[in-house]
């Protein structure tokens, strides 16, 4: 498990109920992982947006950012945000329209008695993680797609 760089990332976890902060850091894990085997995206920032943990491509600019937090209210459920004017999620109901639960434009929302999807998340996570990267080479001509 990679290490907290930013403290105030540590202490947002660590006030996180247990049951959602395993979750949110397995989560966490999966972000991490995608970052360092997709080409293209590099060395994830870690900090917080809006006081919820986020992952940006400083780096390299490739990605949209990704952040994540625990549903408001009390139905212990977390979910993974994207900017909600990329079109992501919009791209991810035309992939996977029955595997997940969505919250408009912006977020793929998971309860905390099911498991996440592996594959597919990670797929999606990959593809706003390269965001930028796919608008850039599209207008160059080339078409690029994180594998699935």
């Amino acid at each position: 498990m990679k290490r907290f760089d930013d403290p105030r990332v540590a202490a947002t976890f660590k006030a996180y109920p247990p049951e959602v902060r395993a979750r949110l850091m397995a989560l966490r894990e999966t972000i991490v992982d995608v970052a360092a085997t997709t080409d293209g995206v590099g060395v994830l920032t870690e900090t917080l947006k809006w006081g919820q943990p986020s992952y940006l491509t400083e780096e390299t600019g490739s990605g949209t950012t990704v952040r994540i937090d625990r549903l408001k209210g009390d139905s212990g459920g977390y979910a993974v945000y994207f900017h909600c004017q990329s079109g992501l999620i919009g791209q991810f109901r035309e992939l996977y329209p029955e595997t997940f639960a969505y919250e408009g434009e912006r977020a793929i929302l998971f309860d905390l008695g099911t498991q996440a999807p592996a594959r597919e998340l990670r797929h999606c996570i990959a593809l706003a993680l390269t965001h930028h990267l796919r608008k850039k080479r599209k207008r160059e001509g080339v078409i690029v797609s994180p594998a699935s």
